[in-house]
C-alpha cells in the first residue's frame, strides 16, 4: 500500500538536546498504527514535525507526498488532535470549529455533521472553557474532522476519556481505518492500543526501536512459553527437560516450559501417567512487549518505593 505519510532520516535538535535521530517510519491506508514510546523519545517531536509546527533540520515528513506546508487545503489532506487545550475557553465548541471550517472554506453544515459524529451536539453551544478534559477531547477530535481528511493524527486522545469515552474512542478510531483512511494514534495506554492498532512503531531516544504489527510484536514477547501446573513439579520437570525443553520451577506446583508446544506437552506429560491440572501458552499483553522493547530507552526512571 502507498504510504499516506512518510517520516524519513527526521534530525532536530534542541540546543544539547538531540530530540530526532534519524526517525524514520511510513503510515499507511486502512489501519490504525499506534506510536508510541517512553517520554522524551521524540514522539511529539515528530508529530509536529510532520504538521508543519517544528522544522527538522534533516530529513523529510510528506503527507500524500508532499510537506504541510506546501498543501493548498490542509485540513483536506490531513487531520489531527496534538492538543485537546488549544482553544479559545470563552467561544462555544461550534464556533470553535467554525472558524476552523472558515479557514479552509467548508461549510457550516459539515461543522455540525462532525459534532453530532463525536457526540458533542448537545454541548455545542456551551463554552468551550467549561468543557471537562474528556469534552475537550472529543473537540478536538471533531477539529480533526470538518476536512474529511484521508490522513489523521491523534495524540492521547484517550486522556481524560472516562470509560464510555474510552470505548467509544476504540471504536471511533478503528472505524476511521476501516473507511480506508490512515491513522496514526500516539499514546502511552499500551491496553488501549492493544485493542485498538493494527500496527505499532515504538520509538526511544529519536529512533525507531521496532516497526511491526501488534500480533508479531505480542508473538515476539511471548517468546513460546507454556505454563504447566503440576502436583508432580520434580517428575514434570525431569522428563521435559528430557525432552529438550528448558524447564524453570515458578511456584510450588507450576513449571514454565520454553522450546516444547503445549500439545507436545500434553503427550508426553499424560503418556507418563504425570498428573496435571493446567498447560497454557502464555500470550503477552502489548504492555509486556513494550516494555521489554523500551528498557533500555527511558530517559526517566525513579527508585522502587521502600
Amino acid at each position: 500500500m502507498e504510504a499516506t505519510i512518510e517520516v524519513t532520516g527526521l534530525r532536530k535538535r534542541f540546543g544539547s538536546v538531540l530530540a530526532l535521530d534519524g526517525m524514520t517510519f511510513f503510515v499507511v491506508p486502512g489501519q490504525v498504527t499506534g506510536f508510541v514510546g517512553p517520554n522524551g523519545a521524540g514522539k511529539s517531536t515528530t508529530m509536529r514535525v510532520i504538521v508543519g509546527l517544528d522544522a527538522a533540520d534533516a530529513g523529510s515528513a510528506l503527507i500524500g507526498g508532499k510537506p504541510y506546508a506546501s498543501l493548498r487545503h490542509p485540513l483536506s489532506c490531513l487531520g489531527s488532535l496534538l492538543d485537546a487545550a488549544a482553544l479559545q475557553p470563552s467561544r462555544s465548541g461550534r464556533n470553535h470549529l467554525l472558524w476552523l471550517a472558515h479557514s479552509q472554506g467548508l461549510a457550516a453544515k459539515r461543522v455540525d455533521q462532525v459534532l453530532d459524529l463525536v457526540g458533542l451536539g448537545g454541548a455545542a453551544r456551551r463554552k468551550a472553557g467549561g468543557y471537562s478534559l474528556g469534552t475537550r477531547q472529543r473537540l478536538g477530535t471533531a477539529a480533526a474532522l470538518p476536512g474529511d481528511p484521508p490522513t489523521l493524527i491523534f495524540d492521547e486522545p484517550f486522556n481524560g476519556m472516562d470509560p464510555e469515552g474510552i470505548v467509544w474512542m476504540r471504536g471511533f478510531l478503528r472505524s476511521l481505518a476501516a473507511q480506508g483512511r490512515a491513522v496514526l494514534v500516539s499514546s502511552h495506554l499500551m491496553s488501549e492500543l492493544e485493542d485498538t492498532a493494527d500496527h505499532l512503531v515504538v520509538v526511544g531516544r529519536g529512533l525507531v526501536i521496532a516497526d511491526a504489527s501488534v500480533a508479531e510484536l505480542i508473538a515476539a514477547a511471548s517468546a513460546d512459553r507454556v505454563t504447566v501446573r503440576t502436583a508432580a513439579r520434580d517428575q514434570a520437570m525431569t522428563l521435559l527437560a528430557q525432552a529438550g525443553a528448558e524447564v524453570a520451577a515458578t511456584g510450588p506446583d507450576l513449571v514454565t516450559v520454553s522450546g516444547l508446544a503445549s500439545e507436545r506437552i500434553v503427550e508426553l506429560l499424560a503418556g507418563h501417567a504425570i498428573p496435571f491440572a493446567e498447560v497454557s501458552a502464555h500470550r503477552a499483553s502489548l504492555e509486556e512487549a513494550y516494555m521489554e522493547l523500551t528498557r533500555d530507552s527511558v530517559e526517566f526512571r525513579a527508585e522502587a518505593a521502600s
